[in-house]
């Protein structure tokens, strides 16, 4: 199985267990009136909504490079994780809206725990297997979106189990206002996780830099070929557009360096690099070393 067809097949699950988790929770959360099960149906909302958004994405990323796209579409992953993000966040500030509504309009009725603490196992234990499919393909594939999904479920995975608990101690002390509360807490926890993704998502849109530690990465690998030829290296640039990364750099040669050695050190310097961080395209301008380049590394 190819590594598209993964990635579409994990996107699709996504969006399957989603629905079937919104039915689940929102049945549940009319039978017992609990605000804390509402909110967790409106977070799976968001969950589903950016499943499909990320399927989306995977599609689109997935084709090649054309004369209105020449670098690619990567940055549809970027878009899909930007908009995931912020999907959190609004489903984060509503559960908080809404529980803050039931706290002071003092709407804290008698709750039938019983069917909630089952579909709150169920969504989180269906969300963990899921979230595991979805890391372990984006892991392989370097794919923004999916990982964000998958982190999109695990931030459900936590947010379930408190809930689950929550319900179980108003079923132990019968306070009735630990559900708000509980929903208030969850939604901190949820706004963090969007909050999170869109920073990251936004920094690739905007082509911002690669992490330092990469960029320590590629620093490290050029700088062990400085007694092989190469004297140092300039105007290093390195960002992520959606599931590959684009390097561009120039690289300084003694002047009796031949064309030949050049391009292979320039070829290797590539190949290791695409080994640490995979799917990298990198362009790599040679100079020979001269009194008129005074910019050092």
């Amino acid at each position: 199985m190819n590594i598209v067809t993964e990635k579409k097949l994990a996107a699709g699950l996504s969006i399957t267990s989603n629905a079937a988790i919104i039915v689940l929770k929102l049945i549940a959360g009319a039978i017992s009136g609990s605000i804390s099960i509402i909110s967790e149906a409106i977070h799976s909302l968001s969950d589903f909504l950016a499943s499909v958004l990320t399927f989306f994405a995977v599609i689109k990323s997935s084709e090649p490079a054309d004369s209105n796209h020449p670098f690619g579409h990567g940055k549809y992953e970027d878009m899909s994780g930007f908009i995931e993000g912020g999907l959190i966040i609004f489903a984060a500030l509503y559960i908080i809206y809404e529980a803050l509504k039931k706290i002071f309009l003092h709407n804290n009725s008698e709750l039938d725990t019983n069917l909630g603490i089952i579909v709150m196992l169920i969504a989180s234990i269906a969300n963990f297997f899921v979230s595991t499919i979805l890391f372990k393909v984006a892991k392989k594939s370097n794919s923004i979106s999916l990982f964000a999904d998958g982190e999109h479920l695990r931030t459900d995975i936590y947010s379930s189990l408190g809930v689950m608990a929550g319900l179980i101690l108003i079923k132990i002390t019968d306070i009735y206002i630990l559900d708000p509360i509980i929903a208030i807490l969850v939604a901190t926890f949820i706004f963090k996780a969007g909050f999170s993704i869109s920073k990251e998502t936004l920094n690739n849109l905007l082509d911002g830099s690669l992490p330092p530690s990469d960029i320590k990465t590629i620093e490290d690998i050029i700088n062990s070929y400085k007694n092989n030829c190469l004297t140092r290296y300039k105007d290093l640039k390195a960002r992520r557009c959606g599931p590959s990364i684009d390097i561009e750099l120039t690289i300084i040669f003694l002047p009796e360096t031949s064309i030949l050695k050049c391009h292979d050190i320039c070829d290797e310097i590539e190949e290791l690099i695409n080994k640490k961080l995979k799917n990298v395209t990198i362009m790599i301008h040679s100079e020979p070393e001269c009194k008129k380049l005074t910019e050092t590394k």
